[in-house]
């Protein structure tokens, strides 16, 4: 099994002869927008990070052949799109040509107890890779290879840890370590003013008199 890493969860993965993309989203557009050949694409769940449209149109127009596969979120925004594609639930298993995926988990990792969780929907990968989306869903097998979140507004890097260490894989390698400050500033705003309290977002170099 090869793995390629275009960036924060997209994952170009080689293995049987085949070719599964993951999650092109919106922090690495340039990156998964070159690829060609492709024949499977998994979507976890709905938020940009993991689904742009206007990229995945691109993949689209590129690969006609690809195959996409995903959670229930992303298939209703598939469906209002016009494009074909196959959901998949919790513990549905589909054959990618000779490759086995199971879809595993159902909801994505609570970012604030306000805020409803979406769906997420995690994928193992021939037996050997885990990629759990956004959430520290455990898979109830031996996980060989662990894509493991590392940074996000959902969780802290201890929990991270703590999940490899539950897991026991033998191999792990960090994703969803591409969104710098992106979510992190929004989410605060979007929790925090409703209630009278102002964000101020600062960048790096910013200067602000408080």
């Amino acid at each position: 099994m090869k793995i390629t890493k275009l960036g924060h969860c997209c994952l170009l993965i080689e293995t049987k002869g085949k070719r599964i993309l993951t999650d092109p989203g919106s922090y690495t557009v340039e990156s998964h927008s070159k690829i060609e050949n492709i024949d499977y694409i998994l979507f976890t769940h709905e938020h940009q990070d993991h689904y742009h449209i206007d990229s995945l149109k691109v993949i689209l127009e590129k690969n006609p052949q690809v195959i996409l596969y995903s959670n229930s979120s992303v298939s209703d925004l598939l469906d209002k799109e016009g494009i074909k594609h196959t959901q998949i639930n919790h513990n549905d298993s589909v054959l990618l040509g000779e490759i086995a995926v199971v879809g595993i988990g159902e909801k994505h990792a609570q970012m604030h107890k306000s805020i409803p969780q979406s769906s997420n929907l995690g994928y193992f990968i021939d037996g050997r890779l885990w990629y759990p989306g956004d959430a520290f869903t455990n898979p109830e097998r031996p996980v060989e290879i662990l894509a493991l979140p590392v940074s996000g507004p959902w969780m802290k890097l201890s929990e991270a840890i703590d999940y490899a260490l539950l897991l026991k894989p033998k191999k792990v390698f960090p994703v969803h370590d591409g969104t710098r400050f992106g979510s992190a500033h929004v989410l605060p705003a979007k929790v925090l003013t409703p209630e009278g309290i102002e964000f101020i977002v600062m960048a790096e170099g910013d200067v602000r008199e408080f």
